[in-house]
C-alpha cells in the first residue's frame, strides 16, 4: 500500500541497460584528465541526466543516449581546445562494441556521429543525436555560460522552464569541496 503512494508521487527511474559501476570504472579509468575537471565524471552524469529528461519529451533512443553522454569526452586529452576529442570517443565507441557496448549498426552508428560531431555546433533533424548533443550544451553552465537556444533542436531543450531548470542543476556539484583546504 505505502509503494503504491510513492508510485502515485514519484516517477521512479527506469534501470538502465547500460549504467553501471563497472562501466563508468572502465570509462574513468581511461579518463587522461582530472575526474573532477570540467569534463570529468560529474560532467558525464549531468549530460546523462539532461539527456534522460530531453529523451524522455522526444522519444530519443535511451541506451544510445545513456552511452553517449558517458563516453563522448573520455578520450580528451586537454579541458581546452582539442579539436579531435570527439572523433577519438567515436572510434573508442566502435572498439568497445560487443563487449562494453551493445547497440545494433544503426544505433552504433548514430552513437558515432553524435560522439564525433559533438563539439561542432551542429543541428540535426534525428531525434536520437539532437538529444545527445543538446545534453551535453545544457550543461554549459558549468563554465559560466548559457546555452545559445539557436543551437538546441529539441523543443524540451528550448523550453525557457526547462531551460532554466538545466542551467541551475548546472552550477550545483554533486559533491561539496568545502571540506577541503
Amino acid at each position: 500500500m505505502f509503494l503504491d503512494i510513492l508510485e502515485e508521487t514519484l516517477s521512479l527511474p527506469h534501470k538502465s541497460k547500460v549504467v553501471s559501476q563497472p562501466y563508468l570504472d572502465f570509462l574513468a579509468s581511461r579518463f587522461k584528465l582530472s575526474h573532477n575537471g570540467f569534463h570529468g565524471v560529474e560532467h558525464w552524469l549531468r549530460v546523462l541526466i539532461n539527456g534522460r529528461l530531453i529523451a524522455a519529451e522526444s522519444g530519443a533512443d535511451l541506451e544510445v543516449v545513456e552511452h553517449f553522454a558517458l563516453i563522448h569526452d573520455v578520450m580528451r586529452e586537454n579541458e581546452n581546445e582539442d579539436m579531435y576529442h570527439g572523433t577519438r570517443s567515436a572510434n573508442l565507441s566502435q572498439a568497445l562494441s560487443g563487449d562494453w557496448i551493445h547497440l545494433d549498426r544503426s544505433q552504433l552508428n548514430k552513437l558515432y556521429e553524435a560522439c564525433q560531431y559533438h563539439s561542432m555546433g551542429r543541428l540535426t533533424h534525428d531525434v536520437t543525436i539532437q538529444t545527445w548533443w543538446d545534453a551535453d550544451r545544457l550543461h554549459l553552465g558549468r563554465i559560466g555560460a548559457r546555452p545559445n537556444t539557436t543551437y538546441l533542436g529539441t523543443k524540451i531543450a528550448r523550453d525557457p522552464t526547462f531551460l532554466e531548470a538545466a542551467y541551475r542543476r548546472s552550477n550545483k556539484r554533486f559533491v561539496r569541496y568545502e571540506f577541503a583546504r
